[in-house]
C-alpha cells in the first residue's frame, strides 16, 4: 500500500501536472481523469492534485490552455473516416469516466470540493481587508501624533540648551569679575615697617 504524499509542491511536479492537464484537454477528456494519472505518477490524492492546478498551476498556463482548447476543437472538426461505418464500442480505456476506482474518484472529488467550501469567501477576505486598512490608519495617526510630540520635544531641548550655555557664559563672566576685584583690592594693600621693626598692612 502506498503512502499519500502530502509534502509541498515541487517546479518540476508541477510541470508534469501542466503537461498533463493539458494533453487531457487536448485529447477532450476531464481534468478528473488528468488528476488522477498525475496522482498515481506522484503518490498523491487526485483531490491534491486538482486543488494544485485551481489554485496555483493553472494562472501560470492561461495561455496554454487556450491553445489546447483549440487543439481539441480543430481536432473534433476533422473529417471522420469513410472505413468506419458501424459506430465502435465505447471503450472502457478512452471513456472520461474513470474505471475500477470511480468510488475513489467521487470520494476525491467530494473532498476536493469540502477543500472549496473551506476556503475563505470574498466577503470575508473584504471584511479582513478593511480591518486592516483600519488598523494601517490607527498606526498612520500614531506615527504622525509621535512625529509631533518628537518635534516639540527636540525644540524644547534646543531652547534648554541655549539657556544652558547662557547661564555658563554668565557664570563664567561673574568668576572673572570676582577675580578682578580680588586682584584690584590685592594691588590697594602696601606693608611698610613700624618703630619696632614688625612690617605692618597698610591700605592704599
Amino acid at each position: 500500500m502506498t503512502t499519500t504524499r502530502q509534502d509541498a509542491w515541487t517546479h518540476d511536479e508541477d510541470l508534469l501536472l501542466a503537461e498533463v492537464v493539458l494533453r487531457h484537454i487536448r485529447e477532450g477528456a476531464t481534468q478528473l481523469a488528468a488528476f488522477e494519472e498525475v496522482g498515481r505518477k506522484l503518490s498523491r490524492t487526485a483531490a491534491a492534485c486538482g486543488f494544485r492546478w485551481n489554485s496555483h498551476v493553472r494562472k501560470q498556463y492561461k495561455t496554454g490552455i487556450e491553445v489546447a482548447k483549440k487543439q481539441r476543437k480543430e481536432l473534433r472538426t476533422l473529417p471522420q473516416q469513410k472505413e468506419e461505418p458501424v459506430e465502435k464500442p465505447i471503450n472502457k480505456e478512452d471513456s472520461n469516466v474513470p474505471t475500477g476506482q470511480s468510488k475513489n474518484a467521487i470520494k476525491e472529488l467530494i473532498s476536493f470540493l469540502q477543500q472549496y467550501e473551506e476556503a475563505p469567501s470574498v466577503q470575508e477576505i473584504q471584511q479582513e481587508n478593511q480591518q486592516l486598512k483600519g488598523k494601517i490608519s490607527e498606526l498612520e495617526e500614531k506615527v504622525a501624533t509621535l512625529q509631533q510630540e518628537k518635534e516639540t520635544l527636540t525644540n524644547s531641548l534646543t531652547v534648554i540648551e541655549e539657556d544652558y550655555h547662557a547661564l555658563i557664559e554668565i557664570m563664567d563672566r561673574a568668576r572673572k569679575m570676582v577675580i578682578l576685584q580680588e586682584d584690584e583690592r590685592n594691588r590697594k594693600v602696601k606693608f611698610q615697617m613700624d618703630k619696632n621693626g614688625n612690617l605692618e598692612r597698610v591700605e592704599k
